[in-house]
């Protein structure tokens, strides 16, 4: 369990810093792209400034006809400028869009390649166990969302091992005997422990079985509780 912790914050430390990566690399590109276009495009005051300078330089363009085909010439001067303008505004939106949908879906690629990764483990490991409560007073022991009943005596071998899980130690079957017996560790012996762990398994493996694989339908009989697409008999 603890190694299983380890590679899950790993792969979760690693997923943070391949998200953020991303991210700044596909912000830092859109905004080297939109700083590209919007230098590239032409100055919105270069006509005008260019129709201004027609006027000074030619001295006979004052006749009325002269001076109305440049008061044109700078209107559109005007709407042409005013249409870079609009142009720029499409660009920032569109680069904005584009960088919102891009990081989007990053997040949610990495989301994906996260999820088959904890799955595939899953599938290695076999049952995880999440959560496991020890109810004494109900003689049942919660595994995951499951409940299994045990008996005193197997309530007893389980809360041994789990008080000694919580304190990072691991018992031998004398010290199982010992603390379930009241005894000192001298007068048990290993067989003993040993038993005791042997019917913890038992009993508990059997309902977990039961609970899992084997399921009893009443009146009908026995019949695995497994999809037929996924047995293989050799």
């Amino acid at each position: 369990m603890p190694d299983n912790s380890t590679f899950v914050t790993e792969s979760r430390r690693s997923g943070t810093r391949i998200v953020a990566a991303g991210i700044a690399a596909i912000v830092a590109l859109l905004v080297a792209a939109g700083a590209w276009l919007l230098l590239t495009l032409p100055d919105a005051g270069a006509f005008n400034a260019r129709v201004e300078r027609l006027f000074v330089e030619s001295e006979d363009l004052s006749g009325p006809t002269e001076i109305r085909l440049l008061e044109i010439l700078a209107q559109s001067g005007t709407a042409f400028s005013d249409v870079l303008a609009g142009y720029r505004m499409v660009i920032l939106v569109l680069l904005v869009f584009a960088a919102a949908m891009l990081v989007a879906a990053l997040v949610f690629l990495v989301m994906l390649v996260g999820l088959n990764r904890r799955m595939a483990q899953i599938e290695r490991s076999g049952i995880e166990v999440n959560s496991l409560v020890i109810a004494r007073d109900e003689s049942t022991v919660y595994l995951n969302t499951m409940g299994f009943k045990l008996t005193e005596s197997l309530m007893e071998t389980l809360s041994v091992l789990a008080e000694a899980r919580l304190d990072g130690e691991t018992l031998t079957g004398a010290q199982i005997e010992a603390m379930i017996s009241g005894r000192p560790e001298s007068d048990c012996d290993e067989a003993s422990g040993a038993v005791r762990i042997k019917r913890l398994r038992d009993g508990l493996g059997n309902q977990m079985v039961s609970a899992l694989l084997v399921k009893n339908i009443t009146r009908k009989g026995y019949v695995l509780a497994v999809d037929k697409g996924v047995i293989e008999v050799l």
